[in-house]
């Protein structure tokens, strides 16, 4: 697929998963610019993960194919790369790429064009701009006045070509009026829709592309038609909102956060004065609809026990005291304890196949471990634990966790568990009755620790304890494998030592 003889069109790459489509957060190149192989072309972001996409080809930037904010799907263009004049023979290179992939550049994708997944649209912003001021989008810049257009931008007949971005599919750039765009079928649109200027004294709407600024300024009370944005002709930007929410608000720039109704609810009721609604997309509606399967096809029961946790802290304190350069933490420690634990009772590491009629118990535990960030829960996993040292899994722990909580971890990282060890204790709570993970079958709850009254060798004194639980899959096991797990558990917490039998 080429719009111009040479030209290239790099696809949205298949992101495994399920995962059938993208929205744009921010391009990292604008029109124009030379591009090398494996470069990082644009930001996107999944039901799953936000990620940088890296381009397999080298050229000269003529297309950008979606602005910020719109959803692109699997397969379909995304950029539009032309090779370079003093490039040798780059049809043989383009075509070696597209064969082999350009490399290991995607952690958990490549940049193999992978099939068309399904196709949904989002209706693309149309601003009516002030009297003489052109519409812009958030797009990079094209070439400058006088300059060629861009190979495959053919040119109106008798119209010159206004200086200005050029969007993907246009025969007008985007500083021109008309729109000129190219519709779905490929068809040209017709260049006499012209936007009418704003009646006067009617004041213009906020130049807002993305829907993540949206949303963010009504979570945050924020005005949007307060702030001057600082991308291409004003349009606001994610960074515009990020600096107006850390700066001391003005009163008359905070509102109500009180967001219009999506248009999903059209038809529907509207939400009463003060409601907030909040439409369940993105990696809000994959949880919703995880724990509802998780609800619906596994029954679980959750048993738990108090334990007495301060010879497992007197334990990390000697860890760390010895070595402090590589100190473990004590989610590390209960994550040494669970692999201990599943190593003896294997049946719950393991999960129902419903269409096999089958139960499978897994060799390796991936370790799933339970966590809160800004754009929801995400249990990001770590793939054979059990062949890890208790230092290396406190290593990584750190490591996945800060990644998951910046969005950062790409959806191979956050899929494929066997077992899951949750700390709602960081929350200061001291039980749950957690939903297991589908499609695992079991899930080690851990709570805070305090300090509580504790009868030792008949006297009583007052230790660190903690309330742990267990959530299991009764397809799996009965009660007895359960209670011996957990017990297991609380033995090793209780008396760390144990943990050496085991090692």
């Amino acid at each position: 697929m080429s719009t111009a003889v040479g030209n290239r069109d790099f696809l949205l790459p298949d992101l495994g998963e399920g995962l059938s489509e993208a929205e744009i957060v921010e391009w990292r190149v604008a029109v124009g610019d030379v591009v090398t192989v494996d470069q990082t072309v644009v930001e996107v972001e999944t039901a799953k993960a936000v990620v940088d996409v890296p381009c397999p080809y080298a050229g000269r930037v003529v297309a950008l194919h979606g602005a910020a904010g719109e959803v692109r799907p699997v397969g379909q263009p995304l950029i539009t790369i032309a090779p370079l004049d003093d490039a040798p023979d780059p049809h043989a290179t383009y075509r070696e790429e597209e064969r082999a992939g350009s490399g290991n550049v995607l952690i958990g994708y490549g940049t193999g064009h992978g099939g068309t997944g399904r196709r949904r649209r989002r209706p693309r912003l149309a601003l009516a701009p002030e009297p003489g001021t052109p519409v812009t989008a958030d797009l990079a810049s094209g070439p400058a006045a006088g300059s060629p257009a861009p190979a495959g931008s053919p040119t109106p007949v008798g119209s010159p070509v206004p200086a200005g971005p050029v969007l993907a599919g246009s025969s007008v750039p985007a500083g021109s009026v008309s729109a000129g765009l190219s519709a779905p079928n490929g068809t040209a649109a017709s260049a006499d829709r012209t936007a009418e200027p704003e009646p006067t004294g009617v004041q213009s709407a906020p130049l807002v592309i993305s829907p993540i600024v949206r949303r963010l300024a009504k979570e945050h009370g924020i005005d949007l038609a307060s702030l001057r944005g600082t991308g291409p002709g004003g349009v606001i930007r994610r960074a515009d909102l990020d600096a107006a929410v850390a700066a001391p608000a003005a009163p008359e720039a905070r509102l109500a956060a009180v967001p219009d109704a999506p248009a999903a609810h059209v038809g529907l009721a509207p939400a009463g004065d003060g409601d907030t609604v909040i439409p369940l997309t993105g990696i809000r509606k994959v949880i919703a609809d995880k724990l509802s399967r998780s609800r619906r096809e596994i029954p679980e029961v959750t048993i738990w026990v108090d334990v007495d946790a301060t010879g497992l802290l007197e334990t990390r304190a000697a860890i760390n005291a010895a070595t402090p350069d590589t100190p473990v933490s004590i989610l590390a420690l209960l994550a040494r304890i669970c692999l201990s634990g599943l190593r003896k009772y294997p049946q719950l590491n393991a999960h129902v196949d419903t269409e096999g009629q089958r139960i499978v118990q897994f060799a390796g535990v991936h370790l799933g471990i339970a966590a809160q960030t800004d754009r929801g829960l995400v249990v990001p996993v770590l793939r054979d634990a059990q062949r890890l040292t208790t230092r290396e899994l406190a290593a990584a722990l750190a490591e996945t966790t800060a990644a998951a909580r910046a969005g950062t971890l790409p959806p191979a990282r956050l899929t494929g568990g066997t077992f899951t060890l949750n700390n709602y204790g960081v929350f200061g709570v001291d039980g749950s009755t957690p939903i297991i993970n589908h499609p695992e079958a079991a899930l080690l709850g851990v709570g805070r620790i305090v300090d509580k009254p504790w009868v030792v060798d008949g006297q009583l004194a007052v230790r660190k304890v903690t309330q742990i639980s267990l959530t299991f899959d009764h397809r799996v096991c009965d009660g007895g494998v359960a209670g011996g797990f957990l017990r297991h558990v609380a033995d090793c917490v209780e008396q760390p030592a144990l943990l050496v039998a085991n090692v």
